[in-house]
């Protein structure tokens, strides 16, 4: 009897456990695909998952076996479709927020009751958040403990093939991608995406392999230099199962094995894919913090409500220029170089006062990579409030920070071309060079590059001064 293979976080046919395991049973394979209305998607997010399903659905033909596309809650589809196709096994691979945990509970207790096995197995991490445990038994909340502990359970399970070949059932109906109307139209505002990205697994795999090809060996100097291509971009790729950690980690270890001078770069690369680790155990273990502040003395803030200052930094009009070139580059790409992130998120919560949920909300409805775990907890380690965080009086000064990581300018003078002819000594700080010299780079103040928003100096002893009051508090 066929074995329906609910893909989610998973859009991928090698090293996928539950297609392995359907493929294993010997019968007909159903791959479904369920898209629940219900589950907040922003619209960097429903262009790339239209690109991955295609992906995926092609995939899938070649290998003999149609994706199916429904429409709809999996508690009311399911029962559906297992009637259907006679179905008597539904296979998936966890996913770990709060709401699908809660969800694939109640589902696998459903199906089971009904007589129909649901298996559920580890497809997006190197190790399950309850199997990485401190010596008492308790989860790590501190990334340094948890990355030894991690890491030493390597070498992990290879990463599994691909089938070449799959027993597909009877063709099922299935929606039509396109109806689900993900990409936008009116207007037709991914051109920046299209031109940056290319969605599915074959994409995946091309990227992981440049970039052990080039930038590997230079990671660990170059990876805080937004102005340079030294990093991986394989976030979107990983949030949407296009590729695994076991795959980035075998083909990285095998890398550092075979170009001993790449091994240092290498590590550095593998500790940043453990962060991403760090932050699934950490929403596992405390989902609360998805809303709340993991620091329980930060709910108590007083965030400033400034509808006007957040609006000039979601467009990158904050007089800053490593700020307004980090968030231009986001709403133009759906990607924030990581460096940039933490600058940008810093201005919002502390320069600003702006509440991080706002900044977190704001990235997940734009980032291609919008992963809840990796962009809560983010948010929360750049305002303070979450685990092994930056401590709130590290606050960062958007000067400094561009000085010290874009120091030619050039990130940007590509996403901020109004200060392209700026000489580098005030590329970071324009409100403080010579008319003269903003008359011959053809910048006005406040109307062709907005003035500060916010006085630093003045902003950052705000921040402190409201830190002082909750704790004494």
């Amino acid at each position: 009897m066929p074995v329906i293979v609910w893909f989610r976080q998973d859009l991928r046919l090698a090293d996928n456990p539950a297609l392995a395991a359907a493929v294993a049973t010997g019968e007909e394979i159903v791959p479904l695909y369920i898209l629940d209305p219900g589950t907040p998607l922003g619209g960097a997010s429903r262009w790339w998952l239209h690109g991955s399903l295609a992906a995926l659905a092609s995939g899938l033909e070649r290998c003999g076996a149609p994706l199916v596309l429904r429409r709809g809650q999996a508690a009311d589809l399911l029962p559906g479709l297992i009637g259907e196709t006679k179905a008597r096994s539904v296979f998936w691979n966890r996913c770990y927020e709060p709401a699908a945990i809660a969800r694939d509970k109640a589902l696998k207790t459903a199906l089971v009751a009904q007589g129909v096995e649901a298996k559920s197995f580890n497809a997006s991490l190197l190790a399950e958040p309850w199997d990485v445990r401190t010596g008492s038994g308790g989860p790590y909340k501190v990334f340094t403990p948890f990355w030894r502990s991690l890491s030493a359970r390597a070498p992990f399970p290879s990463p599994l093939p691909a089938p070449k070949k799959l027993r597909g059932a009877a063709r099922i109906g299935s929606d039509d991608l396109a109806a689900w109307s993900l990409l936008p139209t009116k207007p037709d505002w991914a051109g920046g995406l299209r031109a940056a990205w290319k969605p599915g697994e074959t994409e995946a795999a091309r990227r992981l392999s440049h970039f052990l090809d080039t930038c590997a060996a230079r990671y660990a100097q170059a990876r805080d230099l937004p102005g340079l291509e030294a990093t991986s971009r394989l976030s979107p790729h990983l949030h949407f199962g296009e590729i695994s950690p076991r795959q980035i980690w075998a083909a990285a270890d095998a890398r550092a094995h075979a170009v001993p001078r790449a091994a240092s770069g290498i590590a550095s690369f593998l500790r940043e894919v453990a962060w991403r680790e760090f932050s699934h155990h950490l929403i596992y273990h405390w989902p609360g913090m998805v809303e709340r502040a993991w620091k329980p003395e930060f709910d108590d803030f007083p965030w400033t409500d400034d509808p006007a200052s957040l609006a000039a930094w979601q467009k990158g009009c904050t007089g800053y220029p490593i700020v307004d070139a980090g968030m231009r580059e986001l709403w133009a790409t759906g990607y924030m170089h990581n460096r940039v992130r933490m600058i940008a998120a810093s201005f919002l919560v502390k320069d600003l006062l702006i509440d991080w949920r706002r900044g977190a909300e704001w990235f997940e409805d734009t980032l291609v990579d919008a992963d809840l775990a990796n962009n809560r907890a983010g948010w929360q380690w750049v305002a303070g409030s979450g685990a092994d965080a930056a401590p709130y009086f590290r606050v960062f000064n958007p000067v400094t920070q561009g000085q010290k990581f874009d120091p030619a300018g050039d990130y940007v003078r590509r996403h901020v071309p109004e200060l392209a002819r700026l000489d580098n000594r005030f590329i970071h700080r324009p409100w403080e060079a010579p008319p003269a010299m903003l008359s011959e780079a053809g910048i006005v103040l406040g109307q062709t590059y907005p003035k500060p928003i916010v006085d630093h100096a003045r902003a950052r002893e705000r921040a402190l001064a409201a830190f002082a009051d909750i704790r004494k508090s």
